[in-house]
């Protein structure tokens, strides 16, 4: 799942849901440094991960993406979810999506938690974009896959162009959708509990 599901699948307090929506960034001596709320909500992220890569309508999500893209299928069906929960949200949550982000930003503010540099200008770009709310728009979706096809072809000194694929999800979009409605639930029951556990392969 994409950066709108971890911030929705957290406990309130800010400091969790931080480090729900930051557990890719901030890692190593920098997270040991971090509150116990943060810590949390990063090993809640990894155990909602690891519960949506092994699930099998995910695996189907990402036998729909194209060959062309199904290297990096992995990364367009999470950030096409967040597209599919951001217009589906009145399903998920009685408040709404504009009002839940604002909420999330404020408490951010007001709270003036110290965070590495990389997961400060990140989160500062998050809110000064409402990058969350971004995710009802098939433009957000073009703009997230773009800023990974940036951080990829840094990484590893070649072109990417992920957001390319989005023609092929909003293609099959029903297809797409009809697996999200279906795995959300379950994913929202497990991220409730303690501990995730993973879904054993089928």
């Amino acid at each position: 799942m994409n950066w709108l599901a971890h911030v929705f699948l957290s406990e309130p307090d800010v400091e969790y849901r931080l480090g729900n929506l930051l557990a890719d960034i901030v890692r190593g001596d920098e997270l040991r440094r971090m509150s116990a709320g943060f810590q949390r909500g990063v090993q809640k992220h990894k155990q909602i991960d690891a519960f949506t890569d092994a699930h099998p309508l995910v695996r189907r999500s990402r036998a729909r993406v194209s060959t062309e893209f199904r290297r990096f299928s992995g990364v367009l069906v999470d950030v096409f979810y967040d597209h599919l929960l951001a217009i589906n949200w009145d399903r998920y949550s009685p408040i709404v999506l504009d009002a839940f982000t604002a909420k999330f930003y404020a408490d951010i503010e007001a709270r003036h938690i110290e965070l590495p540099t990389s997961a400060r200008v990140t989160l500062d770009r998050i809110i000064r974009h409402d990058l969350l709310g971004s995710y009802r728009r098939v433009e957000g979706v073009e703009r997230s896959l773009r800023r990974l096809s940036a951080y990829l072809s840094s990484r590893w000194r070649r072109e990417f162009a992920l957001e390319n694929g989005v023609a092929d999800l909003v293609a099959h979009q029903a297809g797409f959708e009809a697996d999200f409605v279906e795995f959300f639930p379950q994913l929202q029951a497990a991220a409730a509990a303690e501990r995730i556990a993973p879904r054993p392969s089928t």
